[in-house]
């Protein structure tokens, strides 16, 4: 098999099962675990995945500005929106964490609900400045450019001390094995934190950011206990996730 070729295969191996062994694709090719380590080298030096120990992960994951993420898949992201509006009842405490789809879902919340929302997000706090039925708190800290959401030591701390009946995560990654992931160790912390005090976690992801990963990990995927996604994905990348006993929901 020629080079080009077996790194067809390679990233093949990516798009179906989230993540390679160097071990088993030096089995596989036949070919030493030196000529692998230089494949998977060489390809995450062209931004074509990401090299980790003993093996690699897609390149996935939206970490671009806030601006160039609302401009994509904005179908996806309304029809998430709409179908997770749902979750939200009259008298909940609501927490919405930052991104372009969190902030379609504040859109999409119906107009007599009766809840009190906080947000780390200036955008979804705005966004729901005229709403007549909503309390709407904002978390202050430093302001992170890309994602426009507030992070830092205030934020985090303040974060604590809130009990929220449902917090709807926008992320950046979502893998069955390796969980929850976000491209800032500021922006993780603020995650964390509205994990810990949330009763219900529902992750808001569409296709392209399922099976992906991010360099650093905010929470373990059970700690998720709701996926809501777009309708472009099969049944085969949404099992993993069912089996973890995520209830999964597509819009």
């Amino acid at each position: 098999m020629l080079t080009d070729e077996r790194r067809a295969v390679i990233l093949d191996r990516l798009r179906t099962h989230g993540r390679v062994l160097a071990a088993d694709l030096s089995s596989e090719f036949e070919v030493s675990s030196d000529t692998i380590r230089r494949d998977l080298r060489e390809m995450d030096a062209l931004g074509l995945l990401r090299r980790v120990h003993g093996g690699a992960l897609p390149r996935h994951g939206d970490a671009s500005s806030f601006a160039t993420r609302a401009r994509r898949a904005p179908e996806a992201k309304a029809s998430i929106a709409r179908r997770a509006a749902g979750f939200v009842q009259d008298g909940q405490v609501v927490l919405l964490d930052g991104g372009t789809t969190t902030l379609e879902l504040a859109r999409a919340l119906r107009d007599d609900l009766r809840a009190s929302v906080i947000t780390t997000s200036p955008p979804i706090a705005l966004a729901l400045a005229d709403h007549p039925g909503l309390d709407v708190t904002v978390i202050g800290g430093t302001l992170r450019p890309e994602s426009l959401v507030t992070v830092g030591a205030a934020t985090v701390e303040a974060l604590r001390v809130i009990r929220a009946d449902v917090v709807f995560l926008g992320v950046c990654g979502l893998h069955p094995e390796i969980g929850v992931t976000t491209d800032d160790l500021e922006e993780r912390h603020a995650k964390a934190a509205m994990i810990d005090g949330a009763g219900e976690v529902v992750a808001l992801a569409d296709h392209d950011k399922l099976g992906t990963a991010m360099p650093v990990v905010v929470a373990p995927m059970q700690a998720v206990t709701h996926l809501v996604t777009d309708a472009n994905v099969e049944e085969g990348p949404l099992a993993p996730y069912r089996a973890l006993g995520i209830e999964v929901l597509q819009a």
